[in-house]
C-alpha cells in the first residue's frame, strides 16, 4: 500500500472532508463580513480560499518555462503609471491590467491623511515594521514553514528585502498615485504568492510539516495582514503615541488598500480599528507558536545585523528590541538570549523618548519646520535599512518563484 502525502490526506480530508480538515487546524472562522470594507460576503471560511484568478496564471506561466523571461521582462516595471512591458504573456498581462486597478472605494482623501501620519511617525513604524512585524512572522506557524521551504528562505537578506521595501512603499508620499511604486510591489507580490501556492506543494519537506494542502490561503494572508498594521498600531497605542482620528483613519485605510492589491478578498478586509482587532484576536493571537523553522529564520532575522557593523553592537540591540515588543514568551520561543544592559535601556528610555519627541512634534509655534525635519530623519534612516539589506542593489524587483529552496531539493 502506497502511504498518501500530507497535502492528499488534506486535500481529500478523510471523513472530515478538505475544508474540515483544514479547519481543525486553526481555530473557527465566525467573523461577520458585515464588519468588511464592503459590510457583505459570503462569509466563507477563508482558509479554504485562496486567489484562484491569479494562481491559474502564475502556474501556467511557471508550466510553460517562462518564468525567468517574465522576471526579467518585470524588472522594468518600477512605477504604478508605466505601462506594462511589451512581450508578457497575452493572459498574465490581462490578469495585470486588471489586478493594478485601485478598488472602487479607495479615498484619496483618507490617503493622503496617511502620508501626514507616516511623516510624522516613520521612526516608529520603522522600529514595529522591522522588530514587532519582521519577528512576529517567525511565530507564524504556516508563514514561517512557507517561508523557510519556499524559494525565500533560501536567500533570507534577499527576502527580507523585498518584504521591508513593501513597508518602505506604502509610507512613501506617492504610494498609489502615478509616480509611486506601491501598486507594482503589490502586484508583484501577489504573483510571488501564486507562484509559491503552485510550487510549495511539491516540497515533500514542507508536505512532511504543513497542516495546510496550498499555502497563502485568504486566512494566511490576513494574519499576515494583522502583523502589520494591526499590531504597528496596539503598539502604538501601548507607547501612547497620540494619533488624529483622521490620521489614524488614513492610516488604515492605506493598509485596507493594500490588502485589495495583494489579492486579498475585500469581505475579509476590516473596515475599521475594531473590526480588525476583533479579527486579530480570532486569527491571529491563537494561532501564534513555535517551529523549528521559525526558530531558524529569526535566529537569521537577528543575525542580520552582521550586515550593519559586523555584530558587534547590533546583534544585541536587536534581540533586546525584540524582547520588549513582543515580550518574554515569544522571545523565549524563539531562543532569544537575554541582553540586560539593552534591554534596561528600552525599558527604562523609549516611552520618555517618544513623549519628548511627541512634545516637540505637537509645538504649535513650528510644526511645519519640525515635522518635516522629523519625516526627513526618518525617512534617511528607512532609506538607509533598505540599502543596507539589499546590498545597495537597486532598483529591487519581486519575482515569481522557479523553485522551492535549493538547499531542500524536491
Amino acid at each position: 500500500m502506497v502511504e498518501r502525502s500530507r497535502r492528499e490526506v488534506l486535500l481529500t480530508g478523510g471523513a472530515l472532508g478538505a475544508v474540515g480538515a483544514l479547519a481543525a487546524a486553526s481555530p473557527a472562522w465566525s467573523w461577520s463580513p458585515r464588519g468588511s470594507v464592503i459590510g457583505e460576503g459570503d462569509g466563507l471560511d477563508p482558509k479554504a480560499v485562496w486567489d484562484p484568478e491569479a494562481d491559474l496564471v502564475v502556474a501556467a506561466v511557471i508550466d510553460r518555462g517562462e518564468t525567468a523571461k517574465v522576471n526579467e521582462l518585470l524588472k522594468t516595471w518600477t512605477k504604478n503609471g508605466q505601462p506594462l512591458p511589451d512581450g508578457l504573456p497575452a493572459d498574465l498581462k490581462a490578469f495585470m491590467e486588471k489586478a493594478r486597478q485601485l478598488p472602487s472605494w479607495a479615498d484619496e482623501g483618507k490617503l493622503d491623511a496617511a502620508v501626514n501620519f507616516n511623516e510624522k511617525r516613520g521612526l516608529y513604524l520603522g522600529v514595529t515594521y522591522g522588530f514587532v512585524s519582521g519577528m512576529l512572522s517567525t511565530v507564524i506557524p504556516r508563514e514561517a514553514r512557507a517561508v523557510y521551504y519556499s524559494k525565500g528562505g533560501a536567500d533570507m537578506r534577499d527576502r527580507i528585502t523585498k518584504t521591508a521595501k513593501l513597508g518602505y512603499d506604502v509610507g512613501t508620499k506617492n504610494a498609489f498615485k502615478p509616480d509611486g511604486e506601491m501598486i507594482v510591489t503589490c502586484v508583484k507580490t501577489r504573483l510571488a504568492h501564486s507562484g509559491v501556492r503552485h510550487l510549495l506543494p511539491k516540497s515533500p519537506h514542507w508536505d512532511k510539516v504543513a497542516d495546510e494542502a496550498i499555502p497563502i490561503s485568504q486566512a494566511d494572508m490576513m494574519v499576515t495582514w494583522h502583523s502589520l498594521p494591526t499590531t504597528v498600531m496596539q503598539q502604538l497605542t501601548r507607547w501612547k503615541v497620540p494619533i488624529a482620528p483622521a490620521e489614524s483613519e488614513g492610516f488604515l485605510h492605506s493598509w485596507q488598500v493594500t490588502a485589495h492589491m495583494l489579492g486579498i478578498k475585500d469581505e475579509y478586509i476590516p473596515a475599521s480599528w475594531d473590526e480588525a482587532n476583533a479579527q486579530a484576536a480570532q486569527v491571529l493571537t491563537p494561532i501564534l507558536g513555535p517551529t523549528p523553522e521559525g526558530v531558524k529564520l529569526a535566529d537569521i532575522l537577528l543575525n542580520l545585523a552582521d550586515f550593519v557593523d559586523g555584530g558587534h553592537v547590533s546583534a544585541p540591540v536587536l534581540s533586546a528590541l525584540t524582547r520588549y515588543t513582543l515580550g518574554d514568551e515569544i522571545a523565549g520561543w524563539l531562543k532569544i538570549r537575554e541582553t540586560p544592559f539593552w534591554s534596561g535601556i528600552l525599558e527604562t528610555a523609549w516611552e520618555p523618548f517618544i513623549a519628548v519627541r511627541e512634545g516637540l512634534l505637537s509645538l504649535e509655534r513650528a510644526p511645519g519646520p519640525v515635522q518635516k525635519f522629523y519625516w526627513l530623519f526618518d525617512e534617511i534612516l528607512r532609506l538607509g535599512v533598505l540599502l543596507v539589506l539589499s546590498g545597495a542593489k537597486f532598483p529591487i524587483s519581486i519575482e515569481i518563484p522557479a523553485s522551492n529552496n535549493p538547499n531542500y531539493p524536491n
